[in-house]
Order: structure tokens, then sequence, then C-alpha cells
């Protein structure tokens, strides 16, 4: 946790009221709409008709997207963050290197707006429990941003700080987000994101729930305490509102900072990643469900990957692991009957979809798990899997009227497989998947 900002050094105000944030939406419309006008004219003047995807779709337009999206925070910053890791494939590259920007950063709130908001938690004299307190954040994400201080009797502490007034605009923010990029014409026509902004929604709800966090994070710690390979930070509740959450402090670099160690830390890194996620699934029954890299760090000293970030955690019915894990064994065994009962079961796909949708659904299923039964490394950096998923996917995709939306859960168990996935491609890792695999059949 010591991720600076590179945003503005003295911050932006945080717009806290449902009005003010709408204004600052209709602002960035009105400034999209004008840059749409002029390159509509420019195109008119060289005798080439403009069409409205290609003037909406321009890297200046998503620049703009992503600073306003980044000095409001909140849900509608959080929306930027799903689209770049969820629609990354399907947005044009220099467009998703743009909004990218913002899983990594966020405006900072201006010292006077912090100290309005700690007198609010804590009381007028809050500066006399500590000794030090970092006045500039070391991070600022979508709901809230971090800070580092030392407390009188020396314990050094990561206080999250919750922007004001986010909880009560998320609803709001997730539709005026999402009605400005569909009507626009930002997202790519047949791209169907509606349930991907339900789920922003009530992602962000538990979010913005410190307390429920901090239940997280001391439930989490126990569960990884003997664990070699992981530290969860502690929780110091005297300190701790439903808007501030005080951790201990760790020093660490980001894991993404390990892409050009040496092989085998990379692959080691990524193994214990993968392992992680299948403990949660089957063992735990809970999830970190959140795969943004800035949640995984390191300690040098010590090689273990510190977890942060606990406000997306989940608990399952036992149903949905028992039916993964049915799952899972018949792909390994490739008894395609039994793992159609498996999807059925877990809602990955309804027992009425059209029986070409059970096929090409069983063929990418298949493909995936060729991963799990090859008796060899499978190199991360070098495989096109994904791709050729997209591809195969898109055979079904464009056929609206038989769009099914998975369950939350089992929604959020995909996006934790496919960012934990990235992250290793990320690594370049060589991971022998078939015995991480087999110690859960």
């Amino acid at each position: 946790m010591n991720r600076r900002p590179k945003s503005l050094s003295d911050g932006v105000a945080v717009p806290s009221g449902r009005l003010a944030r709408l204004v600052r939406m209709g602002g960035m419309a009105g400034g999209i709409a004008g840059s749409m006008v002029a390159g509509g004219l420019s195109r008119l003047a060289t005798g080439r008709r403009p069409r409205a995807a290609e003037l909406m779709l321009t890297p200046a337009n998503a620049q703009r997207v992503a600073q306003e999206l980044a000095r409001m925070r909140g849900a509608a910053m959080k929306v930027g963050q799903l689209l770049s890791m969820d629609a990354g494939d399907v947005l044009p590259p220099e467009i998703a290197t743009i909004l990218d920007r913002l899983r990594e950063e966020a405006e900072p709130m201006p010292p006077k707006q912090l100290r309005r908001v700690l007198e609010a938690e804590w009381g007028a004299d809050w500066i006399r429990r500590f000794a030090r307190f970092d006045v500039r954040p070391i991070a600022a994400a979508s709901i809230g941003q971090v800070h580092r201080a030392r407390t009188r009797d020396g314990r050094d502490l990561a206080i999250k700080i919750q922007y004001p007034g986010i909880r009560d605009a998320i609803d709001s923010d997730v539709n005026n987000v999402w009605g400005l990029m569909r009507y626009s014409g930002a997202v790519p026509r047949g791209l169907d994101l509606a349930p991907l902004m339900e789920d922003a929604k009530r992602q962000l709800h538990e979010e913005a729930d410190y307390r429920r966090e901090a239940e997280a994070l001391r439930r989490f710690g126990a569960l990884l305490a003997d664990d070699p390979d992981f530290k969860v930070p502690r929780v110091h509740e005297e300190f701790c509102t439903g808007n501030v959450l005080a951790m201990e402090y760790m020093e660490s670099r980001p894991l993404t900072d390990l892409a050009g160690a040496d092989q085998a830390m990379r692959d080691r890194m990524a193994g214990v990643l993968i392992e992680l996620v299948l403990r949660e699934l089957f063992v735990f029954g809970a999830m970190q469900t959140d795969p943004n890299f800035a949640n995984y760090r390191f300690e040098p000293d010590t090689g273990q990957i510190v977890l942060l970030d606990f406000g997306a955690a989940r608990w399952f019915d036992p149903e949905l692991p028992r039916a993964l894990h049915r799952l899972m064994v018949a792909g390994l065994e490739r008894d395609e009957a039994a793992a159609r009962a498996a999807m059925a079961e877990a809602a990955l796909l309804p027992a009425e979809a059209p029986a070409r949708h059970w096929e090409v659904v069983s063929r990418m299923f298949d493909l995936g798990m060729e991963t799990l039964r090859m008796d060899a490394p499978f190199d991360f950096g070098e495989s096109d899997l994904v791709h050729r998923l997209r591809d195969m996917g898109l055979e079904i995709g464009t056929e609206r009227e038989f769009w099914h939306v998975p369950a939350t859960d089992t929604l959020l168990v995909q996006r934790k497989v496919a960012g934990t996935y990235l992250m290793a491609a990320r690594l370049r890792a060589r991971v022998r998947l078939d015995e991480i695999v087999a110690r859960y059949r």
C-alpha cells in the first residue's frame, strides 16, 4: 500500500451531491458532442461523410472520458474500470489503453475536503490521535483513497477514507455513465453491457460498506494466517467507521513489477495465485472477486504476496462451489453430459438454450479445459487462448434473443478466474496447471 497516485498534487474536490455529479456528467457529454461536431465538419470539408461511431470513438474523447471519470470517482469511475477490464478486447486498442488508466489512478481529495471528512468521522481533534498523518494519499481509487499514518504508540497504519457522497450516488452514477456511453455510440453495436452495469451497482454498494470489508479482512486473514505465501493486513478497529477503514501498513510493491524477474519467480507467483482461486472456491467457500491488478502486491524481503481490498469479497451458497467442482471434474474427464448438467446447475447456460449455443459453449469449455489436462507447463505469455475463446463466443454473441446472463456469483467467479489468467499472462508465467488442479479433484 505505497502506491502514490499520479494525479494533481493538490487534488480535485469530489462532487458529492447528485446534482453536482449530474452537471459534471453533462459537461463531459457536452465536450464530447462539441468534439464530434468539429470532427464532422472537418470530414465534410474533405468530401467524406462522417459516421457517428468514428467521431465518438476517438482518442481525444476517450481521454476526456477517462479524465472526467477519474475526477468524479465513485461508481462513475468504476464503470470505466469495468469497461477497460471486461470490454478491452472489443474496444479499439487506443481507446482501451486510455480507459486502462482508470485501473490505476483517481484524482485525490484536496486537503480541505479530506479534513472535513475526517472531522465528521473522528471529531474535531482527530489529529491528536496520531504522531504522523500524511495528508497526501499513497493510493487513490474509485470510492476511496488511502493515507499512511503512525499512531502515538508506534503503529504504522494504512487508512482508507471514502469519498463523500459516493454511497448515495452509486445507482444514479452508473445509470448516467451507462446512458451516456450507450446513446453516444461509445459501446459497439450489438454489445449489451446492461448486465455488467447492474453488477457494477451491486458491487459498488458492497465495496462502499467499510464495516463489511473490515469483517472480510478479518475472516480472510484468519483463513490465510498459516500460509507462507500470503499476507493480509490486520484491521485496527478503534479507527474504523462506516466511511473509514484502518489497516496495518505493509511495505510492498506491485506484483506486476515482477514482469522482469526471473522465470522461476514469475512461475511461482502465478502458481500460488491460481491455487488461491481453487482454495477460495472449493475450500473457503468465499472469494475476493475483484481481480484488479492493484490488489496484488509483494514483499521483496519475504517474497510473500500481499492481498488488498476485500470490499468485493463474497461468501457463496454451498451449491455453487459444488456445481463448479462437478463441472471441473467433468471437464477433466471429458464427460460432456456431466459438464452440461453442471453448467445448467451453476446457471452458466439455461437448459432450454438452443442446441447450437450448447454446442459452441461446450467447445469453448473443452478448449479451456485442455490447459488443465496437459502434462506440461502452460505458457500464459505465449498462448492465444483468450483470443480463440473470444472468436468462438462471437459465433453466438450477436444472437441477442438468446443471450443469457449468469447469476451474479457465477459472473464474479468468472471475472476472478479471467483476472487471474490475465495476471499470469502479464507475468509471462509457465505453470503446471494439471498438478495444481489434481489437488482439488
